[in-house]
């Protein structure tokens, strides 16, 4: 029986640190490319989101478009708190050092996302200018990466 407390422990603090992180990712990505910057909608946002595996048909697909791109993105959180808790068992530097730790990681989660995925899914897409990359690697960081690196390896 004992022998099952780290897993569940380690189940559960993947998936509050995915509850947080996605949470935290798409607020900021509402508040700042809707509401402050004025780029898109909440809408337009899921369902970019779900363009990601349906295509162009997304942006006709309403609300249910919008939950699934939500589902989506959450789905893609928990990879990444997956591959975090992963790391954490690997290299202890990770619990020791958490802030530095969840800079890194929210970079290379922008990276991985904005160099890899999203290139993939949307041939031609650009990254932006430099206050774009900025922002976007800014949010990543401070919505996904810190808190994941104080969530998940929580003891």
């Amino acid at each position: 029986m004992n022998r099952l407390k780290p897993i569940k422990k380690g189940v559960r603090n993947i998936l509050l640190a995915t509850f947080v992180a996605g949470t935290m990712d798409i607020f900021c990505a509402v508040v700042v490319y809707a509401l402050i910057l004025g780029k898109t909608t909440p809408l337009k946002i899921l369902q970019s989101i779900a363009a990601g595996m349906v295509g162009k048909e997304a942006y006709e697909g309403g609300l249910a478009m919008a939950g699934y791109g939500l589902l989506l993105h959450f789905f893609i959180t928990l990879l990444f708190a997956i591959f975090y808790f992963l790391l954490v068992r690997l290299i202890t530097f990770l619990k020791r050092h958490r802030t530095f730790c969840g800079i890194i990681y929210g970079i290379f989660i922008w990276l991985v996302m904005n160099l890899i995925v999203l290139p993939t899914v949307f041939p031609g897409i650009k990254p932006g200018d430099t206050d774009a990359i900025l922002t976007g690697m800014a949010i990543v960081i401070v919505a996904v990466g810190i808190p994941m690196a104080y969530i998940v390896p929580r003891s």
